[in-house]
Formats: C-alpha cells, structure tokens, sequence
C-alpha cells in the first residue's frame, strides 16, 4: 500500500451476522503470504461450499491462525467489544506505525473513533480501496473466509 512500511496491519470486516478483526505484525507478513495463495474472495466464487471446506483444510494445516498478534470474531452485536479491542491495541502501540483495513460500510465511524484517539501514525483505509494482489488485499482475504467459515459453522447447529 505504498512506500511506507508499518509496524502492524489491523483488519475488521464483517459478513452477515458476523464480525471480526485481525492483527499481523509486519515482520510476519512475509513468511505468511505464500501459506494463503489459495484464499479468494467469497462473492466472486462459485463453488462456494467446496472452497469453504478445501480451505478450511488449508487453514487447519499451515496453522494460519498462529500467525496473527490477535483475532476475534464475533456476533455483529459486539462491533462495541471488537472496536474497543481495536483501539485498546492501538493506544497500547502508540509509537507504532498502523495500518487498518475497515469494511466500507464501518469506515466513517471507525475512522472518528481513531482521530479521537490520535490518528497521527495510523492509515485507516476501505476495504474497497486495496489493490488485488498485494499483500494487505490478500489479508483481507483471510479474515473475510474466516468470517465465512463462522458464520456457516454457526449456521448448521
């Protein structure tokens, strides 16, 4: 996303009834985008169920969940618990640069919640406004299948 390296990369997006962030350091960033090669983005398949149980194989077994500093997903009902997450991070590394993804329907009001914060070392950007195939795009990929594979998880029982 351009010359500026950042110390961290945050992503919140959310699918249906479900919400949920994620947080990478930057040093990780590297060894970790070859284990998501075979993410998509969900609307764009259509071989939507047998995607969601290949790739569910594939995050079970290159542990693509070790990767991250934090992840949550939860019931839209606590975007107050994810935001407050969010921020808590943020405030915590204030000398950090930050980079943040945010669904476009969530942009306006997240991108408020952090100038009140500070706002100085932290690029909030739309989802929307990624470049397929660099590596922020492809993150945002993860985090996007997983909120589909909760939601169909919590959709069979």
């Amino acid at each position: 996303m351009g010359a500026k390296e950042f110390d961290y990369y945050i992503f919140i997006d959310y699918s249906e009834d479900f919400l949920g962030y994620l947080i990478i350091e930057n040093n990780r960033v590297r060894e970790f985008i070859p284990k998501i090669s075979k993410f998509a983005h969900y609307r764009e398949l259509k071989h939507k169920d047998a995607y969601l149980k290949s790739i569910k194989k594939i995050v079970d077994k290159n542990k693509v969940c070790d990767h991250f500093c934090r992840l949550k997903i939860r019931k839209t009902e606590a975007t107050p618990e994810i935001y407050s997450d969010v921020l808590e991070f943020i405030k915590y590394h204030k000398n950090c640069l930050v980079f943040i993804c945010v669904d476009n329907k969530q942009f306006l009001n997240f991108q408020k919640l952090v100038k009140i914060i500070d706002g100085q070392d932290i690029r909030v950007v739309k989802e929307s406004e990624l470049k397929k195939h660099t590596p922020e795009y492809r993150i945002s990929l993860v985090l996007d299948t997983l909120l589909n594979l909760a939601r169909l998880k919590n959709n069979k029982f």
